[in-house]
């Protein structure tokens, strides 16, 4: 029996391998895409889509604050025009109204009046959210809820009380009248509470730790790393107080005490001067606007904080 030896034929690599420019990539559609973006991120429909929607959100939310100015700015005779151009631009109702009330008065007693309020009730809310958020004491949670509570309450309820108890002291017609019963604010309590709870613990243990007493570690640790949630506080607050109406009317008892008694008098039932109310609005948003812009970084800041908790 013969055995026939039949030699291997070499087999060149070469001719298994495939060239990288002959190779045959995956055709991944845009679905397939999307569907493989990681977590949180967006393709640019959506960025898109998401722009333009916000865009359209802004515009709505801008346009009356400019149909108050372009009103303002127009000639007593066209106040109601409905056109988007206040042309020609007009003075007039910016004039007239500086000459019928003490605008400037008006608006230094409003300003006094609503910074007065807003310190005041980032004073108490830090003090109160740092006892509910960093001690532990018996009926804790018991307290925290009622004190809450009383955000529910409205105020035509208290106000006839709180009115009562301002005039015994000798406050009616006083700046001090309307800042004392508004000194506490649960609303503020709750946001900084929140804010607190998050704090990390370990730079408090670590402030007692150094020796700090709890006084030291609220103003020399806690408050100094949050600037910007009692920045954006302190904006919410100036306004609230700010746009108060009833109350200060009722306690300071004069026609001309704040500024949302001076654009309410532009509107009487011979006739509404439209022109004039707007022009006295205008006035009166300035303040805000300026204090919003000294403060806006910090308010931006707030908020990015408060997106990465």
């Amino acid at each position: 029996m013969t055995f026939v030896t039949i030699p291997a034929v070499a087999v060149r690599p070469a001719a298994l391998s495939v060239s990288p420019a002959r190779r045959v990539q995956p055709r991944i559609t845009q679905r397939q895409a999307e569907r493989d973006l990681p977590v949180g991120a967006y393709s640019r429909g959506h960025l898109a889509a998401g722009h333009v929607t916000l865009t359209v959100i802004a515009l709505f939310s801008i346009f009356p604050v400019y149909w108050l100015f372009a009103t303002a700015f127009r000639s007593p005779g066209d106040a109601l025009s409905l056109s988007l151009l206040p042309w020609p631009l007009s003075v007039e109702n910016f004039s007239y109204v500086w000459q019928t009330i003490p605008m400037a008065d008006m608006l230094a007693t409003t300003f006094v009046m609503a910074l007065s309020i807003a310190v005041g009730q980032l004073l108490v809310a830090t003090l109160a959210a740092y006892g509910f958020s960093m001690w532990q004491f018996r009926g804790k949670k018991l307290l925290y809820l009622l004190f809450v509570g009383s955000w529910l309450v409205p105020f035509q309820v208290t106000m006839i009380p709180n009115y009562l108890l301002v005039s015994r002291l000798g406050l009616l017609n006083t700046v001090t009248g309307v800042v004392i019963p508004q000194l506490c604010s649960a609303f503020a309590v709750l946001m900084l509470r929140q804010h607190m709870q998050a704090f990390p613990k370990e730079l408090v243990d670590a402030a007692h730790v150094d020796g700090r007493s709890s006084w030291g570690t609220l103003w020399r640790v806690i408050v100094p790393n949050m600037k910007p949630a009692l920045a954006a506080l302190g904006i919410m607050l100036f306004i609230t107080a700010w746009n108060e109406y009833l109350w200060p009317t009722l306690i300071l008892q004069k026609s001309t005490a704040v500024v949302q008694v001076g654009v309410r008098s532009f509107l009487s039932a011979e006739g509404n001067n439209w022109g004039a109310v707007m022009a006295a609005a205008g006035l009166a948003c300035l303040p805000v606007f300026v204090i919003y812009l000294f403060l806006q970084r910090y308010v931006v800041d707030a908020f990015i904080r408060s997106g990465l908790k």
